[in-house]
């Protein structure tokens, strides 16, 4: 399987800006180690700031873009009412190395959200310049997770999930915090309508060397944007419509104020991410290892994700196999629907290929 849409490079994303029937201010905020510019768009002219970022992973292109969709309601009547009572600060495109190699890490084998507090990398000095420049009030870190997770445990898939990041190892619920929380909830009492169970909440373990932690202990409430899984929507089409209305939800309940009618047990009502799915189950298969035959097992195959030319592509890997399988999975299928073999030499993380016709 391959998907056109899920790789987005800075080429490609030029290319969509220019789709625009309005020219976005644009300003270059940093370069990258591969000396590619790291641009900014500043929105609006109201008193309250947020900022945004996304493609921190390049391998996470979703909330890119939604990005897209996002300047176009901005443009619009609705989008410009908003715009008097905020300015956005937002980089599409923190990690254009990334970006271009469909990594996580950037150029230098970093992954930026764990150099918040080093700042070795010059994508996270970048960053860290802008927050202190523009001094948000609001910061929104957009990103992508995998299909394997669940929107509670062995719940539905977790289409969307969020987080208001700790502020210390306590984990106190500081005024930046609350007002995370409350932003979220808002967020999650809209979304409902459209995805209803299936959005997830991260943990709060502190890491202070993640950009949202720093960000939250220094007093800006942060919302983590997690961009997941829909039905076989691996190219994540619908994903993106659910994270544009999150956005424009999360935008007006600031701009209006609204959050504030919600709580801090609203925010933990939002089930936590379960790592439960497997893409594919397959039934009804013999597996051969060296401990011998194992007849009429089910085995689990995950995805792996990679570049090929400007595309990624999709690799069934091996994850487990058992009589009876602990794991949800987003398609099941009979091997020999699949397969053109009865049985397996089993071997965990091989890749594995099946019928396109059956799956797909």
């Amino acid at each position: 399987m391959i998907s056109e849409q899920r790789f987005l490079s800075p080429q490609k994303w030029d290319a969509l800006l220019k789709t625009l029937s309005f020219k976005l201010p644009t300003s270059v905020v940093g370069h990258s180690i591969l000396k590619q510019p790291i641009y900014a768009h500043q929105l609006g002219k109201g008193p309250v700031k947020v900022l945004m970022w996304s493609q921190m992973h390049g391998n996470e292109s979703t909330t890119t873009r939604a990005l897209l969709d996002l300047f176009n309601h901005l443009h619009s009547p609705q989008g410009a009412e908003l715009l008097k009572g905020l300015t956005l600060m937002i980089i599409p495109q923190l990690s254009p190395d990334g970006a271009d190699a469909y990594t996580r890490v950037n150029a230098n084998g970093v992954d930026l959200n764990r150099d918040a507090q080093d700042l070795t990398q010059p994508e996270s000095v970048a960053l860290n310049a802008v927050f202190e420049h523009f001094a948000p009030h609001f910061c929104f870190n957009l990103h992508g997770q995998r299909t394997i997770f669940a929107a509670g445990k062995k719940g539905q898939p977790a289409t969307l999930a969020f987080l208001s990041p700790a502020a210390d190892e306590d984990r106190t619920l500081t005024k930046a915090r609350i007002k995370a929380m409350q932003l979220i909830a808002a967020i999650n009492e809209d979304l409902q309508k459209d995805i209803p169970h299936q959005i997830g909440r991260y943990d709060d373990i502190f890491n202070p060397n993640c950009v949202g932690d720093r960000f939250t202990s220094l007093g800006v409430p942060t919302i983590l944007y997690e961009a997941g899984h829909y039905e076989m929507d691996y190219d994540r089409n619908f994903t993106k419509k659910m994270i544009l209305k999150s956005l424009r939800v999360g935008l007006n309940s600031i701009y209006t104020a609204s959050y504030k009618n919600h709580s801090v047990d609203d925010y933990h009502k939002i089930p936590e991410n379960q790592k439960d799915y497997v893409d594919i189950i397959v039934e009804n298969i013999d597996i051969k290892t060296e401990n011998g035959l194992f007849k009429n097992q089910e085995l689990a195959l995950q995805y792996k994700e990679e570049k090929k030319e400007r595309s990624v592509l999709f690799t069934p890997i091996c994850h487990s196999f058992s009589q009876k399988l602990d794991l949800l999975a987003h398609r099941r299928a009979r091997a020999n629907e699949i397969f053109s073999f009865s049985n397996l030499n089993f071997s965990p993380n091989q890749s594995i290929e099946i019928s396109k016709k059956r799956l797909f």
